[in-house]
């Protein structure tokens, strides 16, 4: 029954015109989470331990040093936060994030990253959709054009945010469908408001809605047939029907009041700290939307306003680095260990990808005195279940952190990996734009076949 039912909604997928039509893969994962870390984590103080700043602390950076954002480069500084081993795989994670660690086994590290811009925005364009600027679609938007969504009442693609969490430089154009049909683009989700989208709650009753709705789609249906079937106006109906259902669908969502109380304690919702709980509660409801067949969800740091790490940009910290560091780590440490654990206990970690990621990392020199600047040429990402092989070490940089020198991987690569693992050839995922085919990774990207379980 189950074969019968994949093969059913395959025929379906096949035969929608606002759904990629390429061939499939046996997929691994079935969702991905992107637990995205914007403003730039610094890798030599979290994930790539290197002893040789230590030996080098208050020099000058050893070799040529490229232009940094601010150019206000100081002496080699260590690393804030002492290393350790963990787990049965022994992979070093520093004290800045001792629960991570604690399920490090479940992750496969990608320590040698690299990305090809050192601003924020057009970092953030890049790691979302693979170009510099806006116009494109986002991997979530390409990721439920490839495969849609398995929720009739939940879009494919969501991002949540909660605690007045904003959105990373760029804007909401990192969550866009770009030149896709508009079904394909982000809903945010505002975890912990009263009305977690705006006009959610209905304004009139069901029966003069639904009258209200069919009367639109009749106009719709007819404007369509002039427009000889325009999948975009195709789109926007059914974003009209979409929104119908989740009226009742994100409250029901967003209520979690059904959630034991050990699960609550468990990701931090009663901890004291209010943006920690904020936290908590989106990698609670990121487990929900998986349970609830969302294909992508992105979930939102909160900012802590230190040493340049604002609203947009919550790990950007220029200055005030230990301090900065520390607080964003205490913020997502725990929830994240524990949406691991959770999805782990649940038998749904092997079908979902879990991508941990930032725009760049830092230098391993201080700019000024106690902060690090942006660093595109060597950091650290990590993925988590979803077929990946966890307890795993991929790539390196040099002895200072600075540069990607084994297994040079990029942005293009993590997300033909990740495509893969959700059943899609990243070269077939295509659009027709302009006169060309478009697709996430441009022409470039090549599966990271050796992290692949």
């Amino acid at each position: 029954m189950a074969a019968l039912a994949g093969l059913m909604q395959e025929d379906a997928l096949a035969s929608d015109p606002l759904m990629h039509r390429a061939r499939r893969i046996a997929p691994k994962a079935r969702s991905v989470i992107f637990l995205y870390m914007s403003g730039g984590v610094s890798h030599v103080d979290s994930f790539d331990h290197k002893p040789m700043l230590k030996r080098f602390e208050g020099k000058p950076m050893p070799g040529a040093v490229r232009k940094t954002q601010f150019n206000n480069n100081g002496t080699v500084q260590p690393s804030h936060w002492d290393f350790k081993p963990y787990g049965q795989s022994g992979i070093e994670v520093s004290d800045l994030f001792p629960q991570v660690g604690g399920v490090v086994d479940e992750l496969c590290m990608i320590r040698s990253m690299t990305a090809k811009f050192s601003e924020h925005a057009q970092g953030n364009f890049f790691m979302h959709t693979g170009f510099p600027f806006l116009g494109y679609p986002s991997a979530g938007a390409w990721t439920s054009y490839g495969l849609g969504t398995e929720s009739r009442d939940l879009p494919g693609y969501v991002v949540l945010q909660s605690g007045g969490a904003a959105t990373p430089h760029g804007g909401v154009g990192l969550f866009s469908n770009g030149f896709l049909p508009a079904q394909h683009q982000a809903s945010i989700v505002k975890a912990d408001d009263a009305e977690a989208i705006v006009n959610i709650r209905p304004g009139e009753s069901p029966s003069i809605q639904r009258k209200r709705l069919d009367f639109i789609g009749a106009m719709d249906r007819r404007f369509i047939k002039a427009t000889q079937n325009d999948m975009h106006v195709e789109a926007a109906i059914r974003n009209y029907e979409m929104a119908w259902r989740m009226q009742s669908a994100v409250p029901e969502l967003c209520d979690i009041e059904g959630e034991t109380e050990a699960t609550k304690k468990l990701y931090g919702l009663d901890d004291s700290e209010p943006k920690k709980a904020a936290y908590a509660r989106q990698c609670l409801l990121a487990r929900r939307l998986v349970e609830r067949g969302v294909r992508f969800i992105e979930l939102s740091t909160l900012a802590y306003n230190l040493g340049g790490g604002n609203g947009a940009n919550p790990w950007d910290h220029h200055s005030a680095l230990n301090e900065g560091h520390g607080k964003m780590a205490n913020q997502i440490d725990q929830p994240i260990a524990a949406l691991i654990k959770d999805l782990r206990s649940r038998g749904l970690l092997d079908s979902t990808l879990i991508v941990w990621a930032g725009e760049f990392g830092r230098t391993p020199f201080a700019q000024g005195s106690n902060g690090r600047d942006h660093n595109p040429y060597g950091f650290t990402v990590w993925m988590a279940g979803g077929g990946v092989k966890g307890g795993h070490v991929y790539g390196a940089t040099d002895e200072f952190g600075y540069t990607a020198l084994e297994n040079p991987t990029s942005v293009y690569d993590m997300w033909a990996t990740v495509l893969y693992l959700m059943g899609i050839d990243h070269e077939q995922l295509t659009y027709r734009f302009s006169g060309r085919d478009l697709r996430l990774t441009d022409v470039h990207g090549n599966v990271l076949r050796d992290i692949i379980a």
